[in-house]
């Protein structure tokens, strides 16, 4: 099997009896984010009255949880003296030991350090890679795929920039991806970045035989203006015609925007829109959220010699997930998971693939904090 390594955490100890500080800490930052909610004033700015409400329905859980731990352990301890004098209820002692048992398991894992990220939303970008048309087409599958998943989850898409391929699909496509509520789509989508093959019978293909191509998905968190500073003076834009397949101009004013941030190199590009204005600030949006994305891997890779991120290259060797067509069927490599309901996934039910990624980060950190 093999095996790529998922997003770093850095993590410190699982066990809730060694943790009573932090989660004390949190539970009083539930009750503080609660009191500014509750402030009329805070609504007034919408961006930090949503960052807090993120904020306050990420923490519900954990308190949920903290609540009825305490509980259980309360009626615990009462159902054991009462054992003393009556056997009956050596039973509920019993069933209430489980109860604690499995509460304390379930706030282990939420006390876990959190992706700073986690509650963001996303910019995700699919690019094709090897196999000529065919790639493209497939890169225009998984777009589909993931608005179809985003759809069946209640969050709101917006395409930011597309190029077209000859045959149909995208060559790059970028596609912002946000809640309607409190739910973040970092902490879902994260896992999805890397490169995706697929093997089957290309339209292009006369003799039926299988071909094998790969497309790259790059998911980023959605930065804001308060997360990452650009400097205007750090910019140079160019601005163009925006063309199509074949290269046929579709605008006949310069509409399209290249924006290349001089310090780092980052080069982004929007031609979706027929402003030149709206087409300026879907590039920005991109280039903000690979900024932080540069930020957050420089931070990883300094507090780690062992440095992970996503795959970044169309190498078909450094694959993170298989559709297999002909079977169909669905590989997930890094943590072996394997499902013959490919039409399905294809089709936007992501949420099996996407939870034994989540469940494996879950264990990998527990084992670490153990």
């Amino acid at each position: 099997m093999e095996h790529a390594v998922l997003p770093e955490v850095i993590v410190v100890s699982s066990s809730t009896d060694a943790a009573p500080e932090r989660l004390s800490d949190l539970l009083d930052e539930h009750a503080s984010l609660e009191r500014e909610l509750a402030d009329p004033s805070v609504h007034a700015d919408q961006s930090r009255a949503r960052r807090l409400s993120r904020r306050y329905a990420q923490l519900a859980p954990l308190v949920e949880t903290s609540r009825a731990l305490e509980e259980a352990r309360g009626d615990l301890g009462t159902a054991r003296e009462l054992a003393r004098d009556d056997a009956s209820f050596a039973a509920e002692a019993r069933t209430l030991e489980a109860q604690v048992e499995e509460l304390s398991a379930r706030l282990r894992e939420q006390l876990l350090p959190k992706d700073p990220d986690d509650d963001k939303d996303v910019i995700l970008e699919v690019k094709a890679g090897e196999g000529g048309a065919e790639s493209a087409l497939f890169a225009g599958d998984l777009l589909r795929m993931y608005l179809r998943y985003a759809e069946r989850r209640g969050w709101s898409t917006e395409v930011l920039d597309a190029v077209e391929a000859d045959l149909g699909g995208y060559k790059d496509v970028a596609v912002a991806i946000k809640s309607r509520g409190d739910e973040g789509i970092w902490s879902r989508l994260k896992f999805e970045g890397g490169v995706h093959r697929v093997q089957r019978v290309p339209v292009t293909e006369s003799q039926g035989r299988i071909h094998t191509s790969a497309a790259g998905v790059l998911v980023l968190p959605e930065a804001e203006e308060v997360d990452v500073t650009v400097d205007p003076n750090d910019l140079r834009i160019d601005v163009f015609r925006s063309s199509g397949p074949g290269g046929q101009s579709v605008n006949t004013t310069d509409s399209a925007v290249r924006i290349t941030h001089l310090p780092s190199g980052i080069v982004v590009s929007s031609q979706n829109e027929k402003s030149q204005l709206q087409n300026r600030e879907s590039a920005l949006r991109v280039l903000r959220a690979r900024l932080l994305a540069a930020a957050r891997e420089e931070a990883a890779a300094t507090a780690s010699d062992q440095r992970r991120s996503q795959v970044r290259t169309m190498d078909r060797s450094e694959r993170v997930r298989t559709y297999n067509f002909p079977e169909n069927r669905i590989a997930d490599h890094r943590v072996g998971y394997k499902a013959h309901n490919l039409d399905q996934v294809i089709d936007g039910d992501l949420d099996a693939v996407i939870d034994a990624l989540v469940a494996a980060h879950t264990a990998e950190l527990l084992a670490a904090g153990s």
